[in-house]
């Protein structure tokens, strides 16, 4: 739950928005034929809760905060954000994710790979400690 304070944890099930918006199936977010495509095969069916209400607000322009528990589909939720809003012929950065450890960016790596298999998109994984050389 939002407070003037901050972010609080949200109880499990509970989800709040001021975006009133959900989408109940990847077919009716106007997603790219490449990117769809990508979504199943990656063996998605239908959208989770937070990917039916954060994918359309995150395509449209708007700044999104979601807090869900773990596995329920977060990193595909920006992944595919991401990949819906990048143009795959300008053949530079368009993006940057920014991961809190190790196994996370290499997590948030493979499936941006993944689910744009078919875009012809390139993914790294900067990582700390490591050289430039091994991260590309």
């Amino acid at each position: 739950m939002a407070t003037d304070k901050g972010l609080e944890d949200v109880p499990e099930g509970q989800i709040e928005s001021n975006y009133d918006e959900t989408v109940d199936s990847f077919d009716d977010m106007s997603l790219k034929a490449e990117l769809l495509r990508g979504v199943y095969a990656y063996g998605f069916e239908r959208p989770s809760a937070i990917q039916q209400r954060a994918i359309m607000p995150v395509i449209k322009g708007h700044d999104v905060i979601a807090q869900a528990q773990s596995g329920t589909g977060k990193t595909a939720t920006f992944s595919i954000s991401v990949l819906q809003k990048i143009d795959p012929t300008v053949k530079q950065c368009q993006a940057l994710i920014l991961a809190p450890t190790r196994e996370l960016a290499q997590q948030i790596q493979k499936v941006v790979v993944a689910i744009g298999d078919f875009m012809n998109v390139e993914c790294h994984a900067c990582i700390g400690g490591t050289s430039v050389r091994e991260d590309m």
